[in-house]
């Protein structure tokens, strides 16, 4: 069996990469899906953050990182993958998982969606906080992989 996990992964953090570990336990493959999301503006290009996704998850085997566009259910079809992963971390994270599993269930009734909670130590992690905490001058090495803090701060720099 398959599972798609998508997302944006800009970037891949810890928590990302517990519920990529706890999910290879469950699944014979997943699908690391990076989006092309025009509803955000990423810190860094597709290019960058499937790098960064891939080089995270070299030790992992049964996964692959793939990129898309378009609805995540059509993807899914295309490629024969059973289930969506989603992560949840709060109860805020519910109401939106909710609403987009009920309608990807609209779109592709056959495919599940299979929610997991990342470990407690990565509960609080976001990839939105992780941004405002480096910008803000602080430390983000408790939060994710040492080359992706680095592409952080050089892409703080560039920006300046």
């Amino acid at each position: 069996m398959k599972v798609l996990y998508p997302g944006s992964f800009d970037p891949i953090t810890y928590g990302h990469i517990d519920l990529i570990r706890r999910a290879v336990r469950l699944f014979d493959k997943v699908v690391v899906a990076v989006a092309v999301n025009i509803g955000k503006t990423p810190w860094f290009s597709l290019e960058e953050r499937l790098d960064m996704v891939k080089q995270a998850l070299t030790d992992m085997k049964g996964v692959e990182v793939v990129s898309f566009s378009g609805l995540v259910v059509d993807y899914a079809r295309r490629n024969n993958i059973d289930a969506l992963l989603r992560g949840l971390r709060m109860v805020s994270d519910f109401d939106y998982e909710f609403q987009m599993a009920i309608a990807n269930r609209g779109f592709a009734p056959d495919i599940e969606t299979l929610f997991l909670m990342p470990s407690e130590d990565y509960f609080y992690i976001s990839s939105r906080l992780i941004k405002e905490v480096l910008t803000s001058g602080g430390s983000v090495s408790d939060f994710v992989p040492d080359f992706v803090e680095k592409a952080m701060k050089r892409k703080l720099e560039q920006n300046k």
